[in-house]
């Protein structure tokens, strides 16, 4: 048994050891860029390429988030959103969520259990909603912009959120296309210890509203889909 229990030591200490170093090769440092006149005017031609004015009009969004596991209506106006996941259906009131309307197959939550569905609900959204509208978000309070020379000659936004959401301070490192239209963003997010890691944003649609949309993202060997995305008025 000890022989046994010291090649499972050694072999775990082997697999945490390559994790280590492959994370160690695949690691970026976050870059510093400038702040000022320049990255704001790259951030508002990123906007103008994706409608931003449509969008900010558009009162309803609709979608799901990796095969339907979470599906939300987000009425934009109303600041509340009806967030669908396993047993739960959640009104998620996005100013006090706490006072949000909890359901488990059909009957109400209340007291401790009811806060504790209406924060998952609120941090699934959180989450989800950046993978729909992140582009848009870019002069939100509390948002710093900065200019980033990329390597293939062109300029990158990189923005990062200082207050807000579940991980304020994350950052994200824009690469546009020569319109300003988004292809991709790399990220230094608490959740990925791994600084740098590509994410791409494809298959973008226009939406009844007008408005452009993306319905999935490639990380690595991950896609994301957001689902049946629908955005209107």
């Amino acid at each position: 048994m000890k022989r046994i229990l010291k090649k499972l030591a050694i072999g775990l200490g082997l697999l945490v050891l390559t994790a280590v170093v492959i994370g160690a090769i695949l690691h970026e440092s976050k870059p510093k860029g400038e702040k000022g006149p320049e990255a704001d005017a790259l951030a508002e031609k990123m906007l103008l390429s994706l409608n931003y004015q449509q969008y900010k009009a558009t009162r309803f969004l609709e979608w799901s988030f990796q095969g339907g596991a979470h599906t939300y209506k987000w009425d934009r106006l109303k600041k509340r959103a009806t967030v669908i996941w396993d047993d739960y259906e959640v009104d998620l009131d996005l100013i006090s969520p706490l006072s949000s309307t909890v359901l488990k197959n059909g009957a109400r939550l209340s007291g401790k259990e009811q806060e504790k569905v209406a924060e998952k609900a609120l941090s699934y959204f959180n989450n989800d909603s950046f993978w729909l509208v992140a582009p848009y978000k870019v002069f939100d309070d509390g948002v710093e912009r900065r200019i980033v020379p990329l390597e293939n000659g062109t300029d990158g936004l990189l923005v990062t959120f200082t207050q807000g959401g579940d991980t304020p301070g994350d950052s994200y490192l824009w690469e546009l296309q020569p319109s300003g239209f988004p292809k991709s963003f790399k990220m230094w997010v608490q959740i990925i210890p791994i600084g740098g890691i590509k994410a791409t944003w494809e298959e973008w649609a226009v939406m009844e509203s007008g408005a452009f949309l993306p319905k999935s993202h490639v990380m690595g060997p991950i896609k994301l889909s957001m689902g049946d995305i629908k955005g209107y008025n």
